[in-house]
């Protein structure tokens, strides 16, 4: 079976109902065919054998088993409207599964179902993303993470500018802006952060890693922080935010690499100064635990905090 897009939709699908004993004794080929179903009634509505074939690259018959199928398991999701040969969601829909909502929407702009042809969403967009790594450097990045292997590379550097180093990377991380590379840098000797579409030459390295080099060293990588994010405190009607982030209580707890914290907390505008003194019309979030910063490497990312 051949699949449109990176991520599956059964991969990413949960099931809600589970009393069906025939669901479980499907192969994982068929459960993708009905999360794909499912994933076609819930967003567009309608569904029919030609978005099946499409995406499947199956015959008809196959296709008509199929929906017959996923008929049997929710009788009362779907009927066939025999002029357009389409089935059409119903009112009493229920869906089969649980469709996480970032790949949906994924999935959505990628214009998978609903007889698009494959073709980008005009009605569903992601914002514009300015940088992308060229598939070459992050192919050597990868292979080097999984084999355990140090790579030689010549690297622009904003502090010091273009030159050769011998890096040991260990994660490709995005940090909402652009994708980057942690890696152990002999060149420094410590563990940094590379923008991935700053390399211009790289290449795997015959000298094996050596001890104090592998992410397990790597401190501010293993190192947890629990950060309670809320409101920025100048704000006048904090429900907004607090329905935007799905708070509780007026606050977020969230779990974050210490290596990424400056990223985090840059991306999503957090105030991380103790009293709350930056512009709300900017900054919108506001960290309550501003202690557990104390001790970072870098606080250059920080935005108003002051150790």
């Amino acid at each position: 079976m051949q699949v449109c897009g990176i991520e599956s939709f059964y991969q990413h699908a949960i099931f809600i109902i589970m009393t069906h004993e025939s669901i479980d004794k499907l192969n994982h080929a068929q459960k993708e065919r009905l999360a794909f179903i499912d994933f076609c009634l819930e967003y567009y509505g309608v569904v029919a054998r030609a978005d099946l074939v499409q995406q499947f690259q199956t015959g008809l018959a196959s296709c008509s088993r199929d929906l017959t199928l996923y008929r049997e398991l929710a009788p009362d999701n779907a009927e066939l409207v025999h002029q357009t040969k389409q089935y059409m969601r119903t009112d009493t829909f229920v869906p089969l599964f649980a469709h996480d909502a970032e790949q949906a929407l994924n999935q959505l702009m990628q214009g998978h179902g609903a007889s698009l042809q494959g073709d980008k969403s005009q009605v569903c967009f992601d914002a514009v993303r300015l940088t992308q790594p060229k598939q070459s450097i992050v192919a050597v990045l990868m292979r080097a993470i999984h084999k355990n292997q140090a790579i030689q590379c010549h690297y622009h550097s904003l502090s010091s500018g273009a030159g050769n180093r011998t890096i040991v990377p260990h994660a490709i991380i995005n940090n909402g802006h652009r994708w980057h590379v942690r890696a152990f840098d002999r060149k420094t000797n410590s563990f940094r952060d590379f923008v991935c579409s700053r390399f211009t030459k790289i290449e795997s390295s015959a000298t094996p890693p050596k001890t104090g080099e592998f992410a397990s060293y790597d401190n501010a990588w293993n190192t947890v922080l629990d950060l309670e994010i809320g409101v920025h405190p100048q704000i006048k009607h904090p429900k907004a935010i607090e329905l935007d982030y799905e708070m509780t209580q007026g606050k977020l707890n969230i779990e974050v690499r210490s290596a990424l914290v400056g990223y985090l907390l840059t991306q999503w505008n957090v105030d991380c100064s103790k009293e709350g003194s930056l512009n709300a019309s900017q900054y919108q979030l506001h960290l309550k635990n501003t202690d557990v910063l104390s001790g970072l490497e870098s606080t250059d990312l920080l935005p108003g905090f002051n150790q």
